[in-house]
């Protein structure tokens, strides 16, 4: 990559991480306003569709590996967002069960591809059956991982 390149990418990048963040905020409201839980989960599952293509959307960095996963990373997320709306409104035990699998399956996928490419996995979460641990200091975001910089 050319020298001059990586502030303008991080700066993108940066924009995406605030988009997102905004996105999640949104989505929050919306799902908080929803009279049924059929349009909660509509829109959790809206936004999550809406931060996943944002995501997504990466700037070709010269290596394939690298891109595959930094769209790959945020695919997995979108799926893991989608699951766990359903593990919230769902009732059907086969489908529940299915979006559970998913949950662990593209969590073991996106560390697998952080691996690949000798990146931190990010951090570790409570399983959404699960109580959540004592929230740390300063929470990283769905979105914030390593992958974004393009180092």
């Amino acid at each position: 990559m050319h020298p001059t390149a990586r502030p303008h990418r991080n700066a993108f990048v940066a924009t995406l991480f605030v988009a997102a963040i905004a996105l999640a905020s949104a989505a929050a409201t919306v799902a908080a306003d929803a009279a049924t839980p059929q349009q909660a989960f509509a829109a959790e599952n809206a936004a999550a569709m809406d931060r996943m293509m944002a995501a997504m959307d990466v700037p070709p960095s010269g290596d394939v590996d690298r891109d595959f996963a930094d769209m790959m990373i945020p695919h997995h997320q979108g799926a893991i967002e989608m699951a766990q709306a359903e593990l919230r409104y769902g009732r059907n035990e086969q489908l529940r069960r299915i979006a559970q699998e998913i949950i662990v399956d593209q969590q073991q996928e996106i560390a697998a591809m952080d691996l690949a490419l000798d990146r931190p996995a990010p951090a570790s979460h409570a399983a959404p059956t699960q109580p959540a641990p004592p929230a740390p200091v300063a929470a990283a975001g769905a979105y914030d991982h390593p992958r974004a910089t393009h180092e």
